[in-house]
Order: C-alpha cells, then structure tokens, then sequence
C-alpha cells in the first residue's frame, strides 16, 4: 500500500517573527543561516508590517498571536519551532500560553517582558514620527521603505498604543507564563539597552521548562546580532 502524505511538513520546521515596526526581511540572514542546516524556514509578516495592510479587527499582540496560529494551521506545520525576536518572541509566548499543543520549541531575543504605564510612555515616545524625521532622516527613510510611505506613520502610532495597552494591561503574566508546557529558551544580547537582564531572567525562571543564553557581542536592533552564534545557538537546541 503506497502512503500519499498531504499538507504535512517536517518536525524539523522553524518559524521566525519579526519585532515591533519590523518584517520579516530582517531576518534573512538568519533564514540563510539556518536554511543552510537543513532547516524548513518559514517567515511572514505581522499586519501593518513590511507592507502588509492593517487589518479591521485591530491590532496589537493577541491579532498577532492569532495570525501566528493561521499561519501554522495554512502551511500545515507539526508543532514548528518558533524563533521571536523582540515583539516577536512576546507573541509566541502568548499563543503558547493560550493553545498548549501547537507549537514545538520557542526561542526568544530581546523580549521585552516589563510594561507598566512609566515604560510604555517612555517606550513609546521614541515612536514620534516627527521626531524621527527631524532627528533621524536615515531611519525615517528605511521604516518609508520597508513599510510604506503610506503606513509607516500609521505603524508606529499604533505601536505606541500598543505599548500604553501593555503598560495598563500586560497580557502575559507570571499565571499565563506558568501555563506554558513548551520547551522555552529566552535570549537576551550582552549590549541590549532596552531589555533588562531582570526582567529576562525573571521570565526564565517563571517558565516551567526554559533555559537562558546570553548573546556576546550584540546590541538589541536585529541588525546588530551575532547571526552565526545565534543560528548556532538555535540549531543546538531544537536539537535537544
């Protein structure tokens, strides 16, 4: 009897998401890096993001968490590792806390875990449009360009809002932690002067199963990581 096997993928699957007011071409070199290992990568950008339009029901992380789980329900992935940078690793956590059977392994960097009122204000004043156009031309044009000239201003309004909602509301707190079963290693680069080593360390030792790494010799834009020790860091343990 000859087996047809259909809309499956491979367990050796991993999925990566991309940071709050970034997309998913950020994370080609890491893509390359682990593609060259023989991994099945798979990437996509959040609504609002890298072009993508802003989607009527709203936005913010429990939207993303939920085009997180079309997604692997669209591609057909068994339980695929998820790689979240910064943003991106908060929203793999919430999706893993609210479904427990998924996703596979989850590895974070950069997280930011910490919000009441003083940081998301503080978080969110560097999202000023107009600040940014005026004091940081160079970074007005790149967000113009991998977002629109159209949505970028739009984007990072509704970042800022984003973050106050955190800051009055942390979605994923020390219960929801407690309630994630899935292999969990959080990262956090040597030079990150956004992410407290604290806050990371507290997340750590709050999930039930997790490990922590420290990536040398990188600062906290995903621009400026490590990619051969992060990739490598990453292959070793979905590897486990």
């Amino acid at each position: 009897m000859t087996l047809t096997w259909l809309n499956f993928k491979p367990l050796n699957s991993i999925i990566l998401l991309h940071g709050a007011i970034g997309s998913s071409d950020q994370l080609k070199p890491l893509s390359d890096a682990l593609s060259a290992a023989g991994k099945n990568v798979y990437t996509f950008n959040f609504s609002g993001h890298g072009k993508m339009s802003f989607k009527f029901k709203g936005f913010g992380i429990e939207v993303f968490a939920e085009e997180l789980h079309d997604f692997v329900i669209s591609k057909g992935l068994n339980k695929p590792d998820v790689f979240g940078y910064s943003m991106g690793g908060f929203v793999a956590l919430y999706l893993a806390s609210q479904n427990q059977s998924l996703l596979g392994k989850i590895i974070t960097l950069g997280t930011k875990f910490a919000w009441n009122p003083e940081i998301s204000a503080k978080e969110a004043a560097m999202l000023n449009a107009e600040k940014i156009e005026e004091k940081i031309p160079k970074f007005a044009d790149a967000l113009k360009q991998r977002h629109s000239e159209e949505n970028w201003k739009q984007l990072l309004s509704k970042t800022a809002e984003m973050m106050h909602a955190l800051g009055k509301n942390n979605i994923l707190t020390e219960d929801k932690l407690k309630e994630i079963q899935n292999d969990v290693l959080i990262g956090l680069a040597d030079k990150d002067n956004m992410v407290s080593l604290e806050e990371t360390t507290s997340v750590y030792k709050t999930l039930p199963n997790a490990s922590m790494y420290m990536l040398p010799n990188s600062k906290h834009p995903i621009e400026q990581i490590n990619t051969g020790i992060l990739s490598k860091i990453i292959l070793d343990f979905i590897a486990i």
